[in-house]
């Protein structure tokens, strides 16, 4: 089973990209799904998680701007990102936690030009 993520590209300062991550077969028992990001010379961050039940949490800095949500029965998670920045540049890569192993989609590349 592999996650694949979409939907990264160039925009705008203060334009909107929807992150998509599927994976390409059945999974059974996700803990939860998270979508982390990585900037160049920087280290990976968690940018937001979701569980199983739906509980959502953000980085502090992004609250407000991105959400996140899980559709179970595709077994895909979404990450909407609002009013972008340059700073939110990085590649951006989906995890699946399930109970026996964890899950990396392969990233997509967001840039935010100013």
């Amino acid at each position: 089973v592999q996650l694949q993520a979409c939907g990264g590209g160039l925009v705008q300062a203060g334009g909107s990209l929807r992150l998509s991550c599927a994976a390409s077969g059945r999974i059974f028992g996700i803990n939860s799904m998270r979508w982390y990001r990585q900037a160049p010379g920087k280290q990976r961050e968690l940018v937001a998680s979701i569980t199983s039940g739906g509980t959502t949490d953000y980085a502090d800095s992004l609250k407000g701007r991105f959400t996140i949500s899980r559709d179970n029965a595709k077994n895909t998670v979404y990450l909407q990102m609002n009013s972008l920045k340059p700073e939110d540049t990085a590649v951006y890569y989906c995890n699946f936690l399930l109970y026996t192993a964890t899950l990396w989609g392969q990233g997509t590349q967001v840039t935010v030009s100013s």
